[in-house]
């Protein structure tokens, strides 16, 4: 069984983005890493080149900065990755530079991979979120954050990155078919320094929306306010080993009182019809369980 590992980047270091920890997770699961270093203003390109494995293929790319629909050009960054990799690859596992595996969860997804290799109406693997908000201390539990997502496809050159690549879709425009499997990605993304995440926000807004639309709606200020989040719970388990020296290096401080709870009337409905049946309303999923 052949898996090529494939992800896009930029800028890296100016965001703090774990991209390095990202790949380093899945790396044990694959047989080549593609990796699509975009035109930075750091340097993303020798960071990514430092990396001590000789699975890691790079190809450089220039971002199309006037794509500003809706985070289209990060789509096309993730099919540009995805469509260099190895044709003779079974699966191609996607990991986004603020995702990480842990590696208690490796050998489940390549049992997973292994089991439905030759099941070709299987076309992905979809797995559980767990998503990290202020601090690596607390996890995001309310609506705002999606429970699952397609990381895992098959090497078909008819599937593409839907929409702002958070998924997947098969040509015309069809959901891929997925196994749910027994396994987590970690998301960091609302894990960074303020003031990179601060201008992380500005700048990735502008592949979606009008700097006009920026102007009015991302504060004009140095720091993220991680402050403004309506339900956070703390975190009871354990990090990827690969995350061991940034989370020891973390430099700003973030608590959250748990008992302060800001859910919408419609938003609390939701938790207790969820808790009550085990359906999840209105929730939006760009995939098929088989």
């Amino acid at each position: 069984m052949k898996v090529s590992g494939f992800t896009f980047v930029r800028n890296a270091i100016r965001y703090d983005y774990p991209v390095v920890e990202a790949i380093q997770s899945i790396l044990p699961l694959c047989t080549e890493m593609v990796v699509a270093v975009g035109n930075s203003d750091d340097d993303t390109l020798q960071l990514i080149r430092s990396i001590p494995s000789d699975k890691i293929r790079i190809i450089e790319t220039v971002w199309d900065d006037n794509v500003r629909d809706n985070g289209r050009v990060l789509a096309l960054e993730t099919d540009k990755a995805f469509r260099a990799i190895d044709p003779a690859a079974d699966w191609a596992f996607y990991i986004q530079a603020d995702e990480v595996m842990h590696e208690k969860y490796i050998d489940a997804v390549r049992e997973n991979m292994q089991r439905y290799k030759d099941d070709h109406e299987v076309e992905g693997l979809l797995f559980d979120y767990v998503h990290f908000y202020g601090s690596y201390d607390y996890v995001g539990t309310s609506y705002r954050w999606y429970r699952r997502e397609v990381r895992v496809i098959r090497n078909r050159k008819d599937i593409f990155s839907y929409r702002d690549a958070q998924g997947f879709r098969i040509l015309p425009n069809r959901k891929l078919k997925v196994k749910h499997i027994p396994a987590s990605i970690f998301h960091y993304g609302y894990v960074r320094e303020p003031k990179a995440m601060q201008n992380k926000q500005v700048s990735f807004n502008r592949y979606w929306h009008s700097d006009e639309w920026i102007d009015q709606n991302i504060p004009r200020t140095s720091e993220f306010d991680y402050s403004e989040i309506d339900r956070l719970e703390r975190f009871q388990g354990t990090h990827p080993e690969v995350m061991r020296r940034r989370i020891a290096n973390l430099t700003w401080d973030f608590e959250f009182d748990e008992s302060r709870i800001h859910l919408s009337l419609k938003d609390r409905v939701k938790e207790w019809v969820e808790k009550t049946t085990g359906l999840r309303l209105g929730e939006y999923r760009n995939y098929v369980i088989v």
